[in-house]
């Protein structure tokens, strides 16, 4: 049995009532709590209950801190607009919806002198929640964030035009991917133009890309549903133009981390933080401790946002965070992985009190 609805065997079904039993302090919050959802989440782990379980759980807790439920409202830059090469356009032979990435379009530095990261990553989720959309519209029914939280969109990702070392960077990616998710990468061989007929129709593929779509205007690579990227002009560069004042500078030693702590009172408060570094790029986690009124270690505390390395000496990073508990949560900035170079950081970190809406949430629950 395939696992969609319609289409369930006795086990199943019976896992699929018990995951909904399971999930019932958070059905009324969820982006949807029919079938069609739930299924992705079993499909996504075999229909291990634990495991699709403490997945969706951790999806909630992501959806809250990139603001998914408003993300389609938020607009990107200029820049990201016009130089992030993707775009939805069509649909394949089953209808669902089709999403080109334009690699060879690609100035990754040049965005990165342009945009924070984190702005980048939005775009990105923005485009699955676009995605989601269209797939709802259509029948109700990347890469580790795209498992981790889109589970089950994923339906083939099409390689076409591939370098010659693509086979050794897949290679080393493949480590980190589900072994069902790989089984959906297709790649195609020179004759890639006839092989992506046998997904996608004609009339729904761009001419670019072998197929008889063109814009209203006759353009052949559908420039009004697709954006090609190309190299991001110097002048979107913030380093050209940003003097941003900081409340606070460090200096985080090598193979050291640096500390703040910052206490919450009460639930619903938003903590936001602003930081750039000099010397190199630098990583940055939020915790939450687990013991008041001593230094714990990061695998000590409990991890709220995951830890990552940011080109904050590029382009300052911020960000902010909804308090769902009180008690200390500590702002950490890591250089442990440099064991050679210092990192100065300036940084500004504010704590907003919980608006009203959040407080009525609070009680109803």
């Amino acid at each position: 049995m395939s696992g969609q609805v319609g289409d369930l065997s006795p086990s199943q079904e019976r896992a699929l009532a018990q995951f909904r039993e399971n999930m019932q302090d958070v059905l009324a919050v969820l982006p949807s709590a029919d079938d069609y959802f739930l299924l992705r989440w079993l499909r996504a782990r075999n229909f291990d209950l634990k495991k699709s379980e403490d997945m969706l759980r951790k999806h909630m807790k992501f959806r809250k801190q990139q603001d998914l439920d408003n993300i389609l409202a938020w607009q990107p830059s200029e820049v990201v607009r016009l130089y992030e090469p993707s775009g939805f356009c069509g649909h394949d032979r089953e209808g669902s919806p089709v999403w080109y990435r334009i690699i060879r379009g690609l100035d990754l530095k040049g965005l990165l002198l342009s945009v924070s990261k984190q702005e980048i990553l939005r775009f990105n989720f923005r485009s699955l929640e676009l995605l989601l959309r269209d797939c709802e519209q259509q029948s109700q029914e990347f890469l580790s964030a795209l498992e981790a939280n889109y589970p089950e969109i994923l339906k083939n990702l099409i390689v076409v035009k591939a370098p010659r070392l693509f086979p050794v960077a897949f290679n080393l990616i493949k480590p980190y991917i589900t072994e069902e998710t790989r089984r959906k990468v297709v790649i195609l061989g020179g004759n890639w133009k006839q092989e992506l007929l046998k997904f996608i129709s004609p009339d729904q593929l761009p001419v670019e890309f072998g197929g008889t779509m063109t814009d209203p205007d006759g353009n052949p690579k559908c420039l009004t549903k697709i954006n090609y990227g190309g190299d991001v002009p110097p002048h979107y560069y913030l380093h050209n133009h940003v003097r941003v004042k900081y409340d606070h500078q460090a200096t985080v030693g090598r193979g050291s981390s640096l500390q703040v702590d910052n206490e919450i009172l009460f639930p619903g408060c938003v903590l936001r933080w602003q930081f750039a570094s000099d010397g190199g790029d630098i990583g940055f986690g939020v915790f939450l401790k687990t013991k008041m009124g001593e230094r714990q270690r990061a695998g000590e505390m409990m991890e709220v946002l995951a830890s990552q390395r940011y080109n904050a000496h590029m382009v300052p990073e911020d960000g902010s965070l909804t308090c769902t508990e009180a008690g200390v949560y500590v702002l950490r900035f890591d250089n442990t992985y440099s064991l050679i170079y210092p990192k100065h950081v300036s940084y500004t970190v504010e704590v907003l009190l919980p608006d009203q809406t959040y407080l009525e949430k609070i009680e109803k629950f």
